[in-house]
């Protein structure tokens, strides 16, 4: 496949190199959910008011829902061998798709740049466990950036591991996914049996609960955080064709999705929740960070061993979830000039620009905010994506045409950029309240009824944009991509 709108890495994939079995799409979703943020993934909701078992259905639930528009999205690059980039020009255009692309990837940077910093602090901890980082020789800070040369030095070390790793391709990715899902699990489990043999008393690791405020229902509670737990992979289940694409077979990837995704987001919010029990009965104190609870069991192997098994799971993590999205959006944008390396590149580029140990002090927010947040944005275009798929083409498309800047997709959809902005307009005073930080307030600018609405984000816009997607398509108008 040759053309502006191409390269080899933009190219659908030959079936003969379609070598991806349903383990290698589960253990690349254990390895992307076996991390910290899935860890304390239940301290949100059980500090909003709700039971420990309330908080782990509520996860099950989250993700069951939405593997759904994942396996459904998943679809298309099975059957085309196409990355998420181009199969967007079938709905949004060839021009329109650098919307959802750049929308995907400048989440992913973040995030990226959140789980290097994060990865460097476990390597800053175990050269301080092992004596060769002391008090002394941090401190001083450096004025630019407000963090110490070690802490630096620490993060720029995993952020070269990162470079290492996707300069040699997505095959590598592939690797350290497989080899990393078995030791994530062993380390889980290992987990889990330190805390029943830690405590004396068992029923107190189920002791986690929150309370309530008075006059406050479950329901007003779940709803938001369900929200927030869709939110939590809205990101992937855009960008999944980006792996599905390598699979063999529509089965494999749909059962790899489903024996990877629920099971182990499930499981290790678990694992969090009985483990921060045993911190209560050891300690008198519920330690969610589990980095802090590794500091406060101070043999110096076992803070040197969970590092490196946090180490592990931030890679895995942050490779396939903070990596290969944004390569293939900014490759997307110049694919004569821009390779799958090139834009791998820029992401590890833009993670060190936007200096993510700042981000970090500003997340306190992290539900309403960020996850909800930008729900609010890709619900929608994973509905546009959706309909136009299904409904509008019955998985039929002109794969040459989505290389053609002239063909049948070429330019931008109206269709879906109009989609788009009314799906996104009823969540927009909500978020405004929720960025503000006045919602439920007498100073918000906009009526307690948007702050429901923008609990339900995800719920609201991906339906609301496959209605409107549809119906725009029926007009002469927005018929066609930009003609």
């Amino acid at each position: 496949m040759s053309g502006p709108l191409s390269n080899a890495d933009l190219a659908p994939v030959p079936p003969d190199q379609r070598t991806w079995s349903r383990w290698n799409i589960a253990a690349l979703w254990i390895g992307m959910a076996v991390c910290i943020p899935t860890y304390m993934l239940a301290a949100g909701m059980i500090a909003a008011g709700m039971t420990w078992w309330q908080a782990v259905l509520t996860v099950l639930l989250g993700n069951m829902i939405v593997l759904l528009p994942m396996i459904a999205n998943g679809h298309g690059g099975t059957k085309y061998g196409v990355p998420f980039p181009v199969l967007a020009r079938a709905s949004f255009g060839t021009v329109g798709a650098h919307i959802p692309a750049i929308a995907r990837a400048v989440v992913a940077c973040g995030w990226f740049g959140i789980q290097t910093w994060i990865g460097g602090a476990a390597i800053y901890s175990i050269l301080g466990a092992l004596g060769w980082i002391t008090p002394a020789t941090e401190a001083d800070i450096l004025p630019f950036l407000g963090i110490s040369i070690g802490q630096f030095l620490c993060f720029f070390a995993f952020w070269i591991l990162h470079v290492v790793i996707v300069l040699a391709g997505i095959e590598s990715i592939k690797w350290v996914e497989a080899y990393a899902a078995p030791f994530l699990i062993a380390c889980g489990v290992a987990l889990l049996v330190w805390a029943f043999v830690a405590v004396d008393d068992t029923a107190s690791l189920f002791a986690s609960s929150g309370s309530r405020d008075e006059g406050v229902s479950f329901w007003t509670i779940f709803f938001p955080q369900l929200t927030a737990m869709v939110g939590f992979w809205a990101t992937l289940s855009l960008n999944i064709p980006d792996f599905t694409r390598y699979c063999r077979s529509q089965r494999d990837q749909a059962a790899g999705q489903l024996m990877g995704l629920p099971s182990t987001m499930t499981l290790f919010s678990f694992v969090g929740i009985i483990v921060t029990g045993a911190t209560v009965a050891l300690y008198g104190e519920a330690i969610w960070d589990p980095v802090a609870l590794v500091a406060r069991m101070g043999s110096t192997t076992v803070v040197v061993l969970s590092m490196v098994a946090l180490l592990i799971a931030t890679l895995s993590t942050n490779l396939a979830a903070n990596v290969v999205s944004p390569a293939n959006g900014f490759s997307n944008l110049w694919p004569s000039r821009i390779g799958f390396r090139g834009g791998a590149m820029m992401t590890a580029a833009i993670g060190i620009i936007i200096m993510p140990w700042r981000l970090m002090t500003d997340l306190s927010d992290y539900i309403f905010v960020w996850l909800i947040g930008y729900s609010a944005l890709l619900g929608p275009i994973a509905g546009i994506m959706l309909c136009d798929y299904f409904i509008v083409r019955r998985t039929e498309l002109n794969a040459d045409a989505l290389y053609d800047p002239e063909g049948e997709y070429a330019g931008v959809s109206a269709a879906a950029i109009l989609a788009l902005v009314m799906a996104v307009l009823p969540n927009l005073p909500g978020f405004i309240n929720a960025v503000t930080g006045t919602a439920g307030t007498e100073e918000a600018f906009f009526h307690a009824f948007f702050d429901q609405i923008y609990g339900y984000a995800w719920f609201v816009g991906l339906p609301l944009a496959m209605a409107f997607y549809w119906l725009f398509k029926q007009l002469p108008i927005t018929g066609d991509n930009g003609k």
